[in-house]
C-alpha cells in the first residue's frame, strides 16, 4: 500500500482510543481548501513508508494503542486496502477509516467484511455545492449519496464531517446538508485552518464563532448530535 506518513499517536482521531495514523496518497477530489496538498498533488514527490515499518512499529505498541486510522489523500484508492486492514485487525487493533465516500463499493465491501470498525465520512457542502468545494466541474453526488446511506443504515459507528469556509458554505448550504443527511448519528462542522500545507492559501477563512454557533443550532433541528470540532 502507498504509504506516506505515520502519526505515531494520536489522542484526536479515533474519539475515545488511543490511536497511530497512517496516511495514504492520492485522492480524486481537489478540495482547494486541503490541508494534505502533497498526497493529493504529488505523491509520489513525498517518500513512502513500507509497510513492513509500519506493522514492525504496530507490533511493539500493541499494549498500549488501541486502534490504526487510515487517512490520506483518500484511502479507499488503494487496491490493497483490505489486505493492509486485515493484517491491522489480526493484530488485535480498531480501525478506524476516513473517506470522501466517492468509491461505495470499496465502503460496502469493507463494511461486509467487518476490517472497519468507526468511518468518518466527509460532507464537503450541500449537494448543489459539491463541486465548487472539491474543485471538480460538473461534479455528480449519487456516488456521495450511496455513500450516506450505507453508513447510514448500518449498525457500524460513523460521524459525518465538513470543514466550514466562509468562501464556500453559509446558512443556506448548512440548511440543505441537515435536511440532506437528517437523523445521521453524528455531525462535526470543523473550522478551516491556514497551514503551509493548503492546496491554495491566502483564500480561505473560518467562519466566525457566533456563526458556527448558530449553524450548529440550526442542524440540531435534523440532526441530534451535532458538534463544532477544534473551534478557538
Amino acid at each position: 500500500m502507498q504509504i506516506h506518513g505515520l502519526q505515531k499517536l494520536t489522542l484526536l482521531d479515533y474519539p475515545g482510543h488511543m490511536s497511530a495514523t497512517v496516511f495514504t496518497g492520492g485522492c480524486n477530489f481537489r478540495c482547494p481548501y486541503c490541508h494534505n496538498s502533497e498526497l493529493v498533488l504529488a505523491p509520489d514527490s513525498v517518500p513512502t513508508i513500507p509497510e513492513a515499518d509500519v506493522f514492525a512499529f504496530l507490533k511493539t505498541r500493541a499494549k498500549m494503542l488501541e486502534a490504526v486510522c487510515i487517512t490520506g489523500g483518500e484511502p479507499t484508492l488503494q487496491k490493497d486496502l483490505p489486505e493492509f486492514l486485515k493484517k491491522v485487525r489480526d493484530l488485535g487493533y480498531r480501525v478506524k477509516l476516513d473517506t470522501n465516500g466517492q468509491l461505495p463499493t470499496v465502503l460496502s465491501s469493507l463494511l461486509s467484511a467487518g476490517l472497519v470498525d468507526y468511518v468518518a465520512m466527509d460532507i464537503k457542502n450541500c449537494r448543489e455545492r459539491y463541486g465548487e468545494t472539491i474543485g471538480v466541474r460538473d461534479f455528480r453526488t449519487d456516488a456521495i449519496e450511496t455513500s450516506v446511506g450505507l453508513l447510514m443504515g448500518d449498525s457500524i459507528p460513523y460521524e459525518f464531517r465538513t470543514t466550514v469556509c466562509k468562501e464556500l458554505h453559509d446558512t443556506a448550504s448548512m440548511t440543505l446538508i441537515g435536511q440532506w443527511i437528517a437523523g445521521a448519528r453524528h455531525y462535526y462542522l470543523q473550522p478551516y485552518r491556514e497551514s503551509d500545507q493548503v492546496m491554495h492559501k491566502g483564500i480561505f477563512h473560518a467562519p466566525e464563532r457566533e456563526t458556527l454557533i448558530a449553524w450548529k443550532e440550526l442542524l440540531n433541528k435534523t440532526i441530534p448530535s451535532v458538534d463544532i470540532r477544534g473551534m478557538d
